[in-house]
């Protein structure tokens, strides 16, 4: 959890653990939810294609002229006994309980187009900078380093890929939907909320939504201790100085998880000498 202490007036008595006002953009700025996306932002044939992606509409592997995945599909079997191998409490041991999950992954898999890409699909992925594991190495200083020549991706890698790691994320997903669209004509965003998911209540609700700025807790003598994993909001009682906020978050608080300070360590946390960055005013940031 990030840590803020702040300088707020001595009589501030903002309810500890409650997000401070300030924060929350007003309700009455909130737009409705669209009716016709039910807030995904995404046309009727966009969000088929999504759940065809999450394997959460009918999918078959025909659909890309793929080749279904069988349980002794190498991806298929190696993800299978590191399963079985990871956890045998859960899913026992042997060839037989291997060859099962092999059955159950194959199965779950062959329902998902992410494991299913045509080669239009990978070449949309790689234009748009993705794919980096098949196409650049990671040098360490330098980043991602676009290798030399830079090699053909065929779906085959790709779906073999995904099987084995993190795989493809949200981001992979939203391009190679849009970009089937695109192909086949179809329009990719909400027509009645244009992709934004909800609606005006009233005219120009929108742009005074985008206008707000969030508003600070007022400044003063005191010191607090807020937390900023949410909007914000104070996790101390207010102290005049902060050698007496440290004594109190040593005893109260901890540093991250079950970790713990001492008030010293605190007192060092406060004032900012344990962090590079430091936030003049109104408190210094604590990360």
């Amino acid at each position: 959890m990030g840590r803020i202490a702040k300088r707020v007036p001595i009589g501030f008595d903002w309810p500890l653990r409650e997000t401070w006002d300030g924060y929350l953009m007003p309700k009455r700025l909130h737009e409705r939810e669209c009716e016709k996306c039910g807030g995904n932002g995404y046309s009727p044939q966009a969000d088929r294609l999504r759940e065809k992606w999450y394997s959460n509409g009918r999918f078959d592997p025909s659909e890309t002229g793929s080749v279904p995945l069988t349980p002794e599909t190498p991806g298929v079997r190696q993800f299978a006994e590191r399963n079985v191998e990871h956890s045998p409490e859960y899913y026992g041991s042997g060839e037989a309980t291997i060859r099962r999950e092999a059955r159950r992954l194959a199965d779950l898999w062959n329902g998902a187009w992410s494991h299913h890409l045509t080669q239009e699909d990978v070449d949309a992925l790689i234009e748009a900078g993705r794919l980096k594991d098949l196409t650049h190495d990671w040098v360490k200083g330098e980043g991602w380093v676009p290798r030399n020549p830079m090699p053909t991706v065929t779906p085959a890698e790709v779906n073999h890929w995904s099987l084995m790691g993190m795989g493809h994320d949200s981001i992979n997903c939203m391009i190679v939907v849009k970009a089937r669209c695109k192909r086949e004509g179809l329009p990719y965003l909400c027509s009645h909320c244009e992709g934004h998911g909800s609606v005006e209540r009233w005219p120009g609700q929108r742009a005074e939504a985008e206008a707000w700025e969030a508003v600070e807790p007022p400044t003063g003598d005191g010191w607090q201790m807020w937390e900023d994993t949410s909007e914000g909001s104070p996790i101390s009682p207010v102290f005049d100085t902060p050698a007496a906020l440290a004594e109190w978050l040593a005893i109260h608080e901890t540093t991250f998880g079950s970790a713990r300070a001492t008030p010293a360590e605190w007192l060092r946390i406060i004032t900012g000498e344990d962090f590079a960055h430091v936030e003049v005013a109104p408190g210094v940031i604590v990360m």
